[in-house]
Formats: structure tokens, C-alpha cells, sequence
């Protein structure tokens, strides 16, 4: 991508914020500054950024589970914040950014203001040296090399030569961002899917009418199944559309990782792994009867073109459960290293 050019303002220098990049700070105290600027602010407070860098990768570290690396100091605050101010794993942005920008809870207080001997000068790197704070405070307060903002005690000010720049170009410079930040963490999370579907909390989940509908042609055809969890017998219209591997992890809704299962263990079973020993043979006759029903009943159903994701040169009739395993097994896998947790059989 690149980003919006703009006569007199040194856009390259923009762009190389994010070259050779160590840790996810950069990316997030950037999208901090640009909602602000996007709202015509121009003097914003330091611990306002730093709460908001903190509601931005909320939802990514702990509903999503992806990794920043183990040495990196935003995921490790965001643990520790969690803990010391109780907030939940699918706090919105809001909340998050409200309490903490309010907080009274010195533990907090101090893991955001780590940031600022970290983050607000280290990102201005491009325009000058900026290892020293004293001298970057200094440089940047007299715009030196046209940097974008300058930094003062408690807050920061955006040059007005860039202010009107981020606020006409919002949209395409978080996008930059977004698409640096994505890049950045495919290689910290190599076998992670949907990495870019993981840096926003989306407002709204896709409802799963068409994969019912699905599920609902193969009740009618056996009058009833088991659930694979608790063994009650689930009919047409009472059973919730569960994901095998939770949604979490692996951010789709394809055929093949949803079944039909009992409305109160599905609540109960959240974003938990199943243990494959117990629970996939049932799980895979399950699936097993399903494409043979919908390759007699509905051959033409487009839900069937699902399993062709993970199976594109075999014949449907021919999957057996053991490469059906072969493709679970290692998403289990980096699902439980990446934190998710196993329930309790």
C-alpha cells in the first residue's frame, strides 16, 4: 500500500515508522493519534493515546488469542491490566478506554505510563535521532524535518502541516496501519488464520440462516440426531449452530466446522477447544452423514463448495474420518498454544 501523497510534507518518512519494527507499539499509538485527529484534535493527552492504544488491541489479545511475541510490552500490559480492573474478555472499546482513562488504580497507572519512556518519541525515529528524550523533546518541538507532532510533559501536539493531512486521510492511513500491523503479525502467528479479521472487533456476526437450513435438511431426513457433547436428541429448530473449533481461532463459519449441538452445553463450551479423543469420531460420523444427505437431498446446495477449502481435489463420498483428522489435529493444536483453553469433559 501506498500512502497519500501531499506536496511539502515528507510522506516517506511516514511510511518508514513501521520499517524493521520489533513490537506492535508503533502501529497502535498511531491509530490512537489518527481517531483523535480524525475528530479535529490537535493537543491530545499522552494517557488518553495510551488507553487507547490498550482498547485497540483489546479484542485482538484476548477474545482472538494472537500473539504480539513474548517480549512484547503492550500484550503483557493488557494481561495485567485485565486482571487488576476486572474488565472482560469482550469489553468494547469504549468501556475499556473509559475506565482506564479515569482509573485510580495505581498498577494500571503505571502500566500505561511505561509507554511514554517507549513509544510517543521512538515513533518519530525518521525525522531525527530520537534516543535521547530530552533532545527528541526538543527537536520536535521545533518541527524538526517536518515531524508530525511535538511532544511535551503530558501531551503531544500534531504540526498543523500534517493536522488537516491525518484528518482528510483517515481512512487510507489506518488502513496503511492495519495492513503493516497484519503483515507484522502473520509472522509472529505463522499458522494463525485470518489475521486481518483479528485487528477489529467486528459490530455484527454473520447470522448462520443459510448454514440452519443446511443442518435442518439433515434432522428432517434422520427425524433427530444426538448431540456429539451431551447425547440429548436435537430436532428441527432446537439446537444451536456450533462451531467445533471455536469462531475464535479460526474467524469463518464454513460447513465443515459447524454442527447442530444442545443450546446450553453451546453456551457453556464458549471459545473452548473439544478434546479430539472423546469428541471428534462422533463429530466426523456427524459431518459423514451430512454430505451424504445434502449430495442426495440438495446436490446443488452451496454449502458444499465449504468443504472444498480444506478437501479441493477429493470427491466428497471419499473423505474418510482420518483425513478429516488430518486437518483438525494441527489447528487444535496451535489453537491450545495460542491460549485457548480445552473445557472440562
Amino acid at each position: 500500500m501506498n500512502l497519500p501523497y501531499q506536496e511539502e510534507l515528507p510522506i516517506h518518512l511516514l511510511a518508514a515508522c513501521f520499517n524493521k519494527t520489533s513490537a506492535t507499539y508503533k502501529f497502535y499509538w498511531f491509530l490512537s493519534i489518527l481517531g483523535r485527529a480524525e475528530l479535529g484534535e490537535t493537543k491530545i493527552n499522552k494517557n488518553d493515546l495510551f488507553a487507547e492504544m490498550v482498547a485497540h488491541s483489546w479484542f485482538t489479545v484476548n477474545y482472538f488469542h494472537v500473539s504480539f511475541g513474548k517480549q512484547d510490552k503492550l500484550q503483557q500490559a493488557i494481561e495485567k491490566i485485565k486482571w487488576g480492573e476486572n474488565l472482560t474478555v469482550d469489553a468494547d472499546r469504549g468501556s475499556i478506554f473509559k475506565r482506564l482513562s479515569t482509573t485510580n488504580n495505581k498498577n494500571t497507572i503505571k502500566e500505561l505510563r511505561y509507554f511514554n519512556s517507549e513509544v510517543p518519541h521512538r515513533f518519530l525515529s525518521p525525522w531525527f535521532r530520537a534516543d535521547d528524550l530530552n533532545s527528541a523533546h526538543e527537536y520536535s518541538q521545533a518541527y524538526l524535518n517536518n515531524c508530525p507532532y511535538s511532544l511535551h510533559k503530558d501531551y503531544i501536539e500534531i504540526n498543523p502541516n500534517w493536522a488537516e493531512y491525518f484528518k482528510r486521510n483517515t481512512r487510507l492511513l489506518k488502513d496503511f496501519c492495519y495492513w503493516n500491523l497484519a503483515m507484522y503479525l502473520q509472522t509472529k502467528n505463522p499458522n494463525v488464520p485470518d489475521i486481518p479479521n483479528k485487528l477489529i472487533r467486528s459490530p455484527i456476526r454473520k447470522n448462520l440462516n443459510e448454514q440452519r437450513k443446511f443442518w435442518d435438511i439433515v434432522i428432517e431426513e434422520l427425524g433427530s440426531v444426538n448431540c456429539i457433547y451431551t447425547n440429548s436428541r436435537i430436532e428441527k429448530g432446537h439446537y444451536a449452530v456450533e462451531h467445533f473449533i471455536p469462531y475464535a481461532f479460526v474467524s469463518h463459519d464454513l460447513i465443515w466446522n459447524l454442527i447442530p449441538a444442545n443450546p446450553s452445553f453451546n453456551s457453556y463450551k464458549s471459545d473452548k477447544l473439544p478434546p479430539l479423543d472423546k469428541y471428534f469420531e462422533p463429530f466426523y460420523k456427524l459431518q459423514q452423514s451430512a454430505m451424504e444427505i445434502i449430495l442426495d437431498k440438495s446436490p446443488k446446495n452451496k454449502l458444499l463448495q465449504d468443504y472444498l477449502t480444506i478437501f479441493p481435489s477429493l470427491d466428497l463420498k471419499h473423505i474418510n474420518q482420518q483425513k478429516f483428522l488430518e486437518q483438525f489435529q494441527p489447528m487444535i493444536t496451535i489453537a491450545s498454544n495460542n491460549g485457548f483453553e480445552f473445557f472440562k469433559v
